[in-house]
């Protein structure tokens, strides 16, 4: 099935160029200049994966992409500006699951939208869907529980939603708990297909996860830093 993509932006010439190169991929592209029209339809008709400016005028992408995550868990690109650090970290706290800096090379945009809708799908199967090998058992470390052929999380029987990268960067450290990944080694496990990140985007996910199981557990551990090192998970905190 054709995946559909959804381009927001104010400037109508990277709406054009990048709508161009989308479709000549053999993508479905819908594309918005203005934000609120695009979040009436993007609610209505979800696409399979959005792609969003953050500084636009009216609602900037990084409220667009709140009000989205109140009813949907479509996977989220965020275009921000090459300085801008803040927007990129406010923007992957707010949701999006990957960032791209302007001016951006189409090709790498390509990569990165190709990359996570084939994680998206991989996580998405039906629950009655007959598997072509036996899925994955759940994992339990402690209140965590992880079932990767759901994609549901839950900490102390509390589901947690998480987007597709956050899940796969839990999923990477609870399958060894006690040992120690390094960012290096999270970025191999969230983003594959030789799709550069940099440290802070796996830092501003480690963030956001520790967030969002801290809304349940205003006690939640069991990420740990090891500065200078990287991240694990410890079953003794959970």
């Amino acid at each position: 099935m054709t995946a559909s993509i959804a381009l927001v932006d104010d400037d109508r010439n990277i709406l054009t160029s990048v709508s161009i190169a989308l479709q000549s991929e053999g993508f479905v592209v819908r594309v918005y200049s203005d934000s609120e029209a695009a979040l009436k339809a993007l609610v209505d008709n979800p696409p399979d994966l959005a792609v969003l400016d953050i500084k636009m005028p009216r609602m900037d992408g990084m409220e667009l992409l709140r009000r989205l995550r109140e009813r949907s868990a479509m996977p989220a690109i965020f275009l921000t500006s090459k300085d801008d650090e803040l927007d990129e970290a406010l923007g992957l706290a707010m949701g999006a699951d990957d960032y791209i800096t302007k001016p951006f090379s189409q090709r790498l945009l390509i990569a990165r939208i190709r990359a996570l809708l084939r994680r998206t799908e991989a996580r998405a199967a039906p629950d009655d869907a007959v598997p072509a090998e036996p899925a994955a058992d759940p994992i339990v470390r402690g209140r965590l529980r992880l079932d990767p052929a759901r994609h549901r999380v839950a900490w102390d029987g509390h589901d947690v939603t998480l987007t597709v990268t956050e899940f796969l960067i839990l999923d990477a450290l609870a399958q060894r708990p006690g040992f120690v990944k390094s960012r290096d080694q999270l970025m191999d496990a969230a983003y594959q297909d030789d799709v550069y990140v940099d440290d802070r985007t796996i830092d501003s996910h480690i963030k956001r996860l520790r967030r969002k199981f801290r809304a349940v557990d205003d006690g939640f551990k069991a990420i740990e830093t090891l500065y200078g090192v990287g991240y694990r998970f410890s079953e003794d905190m959970a």
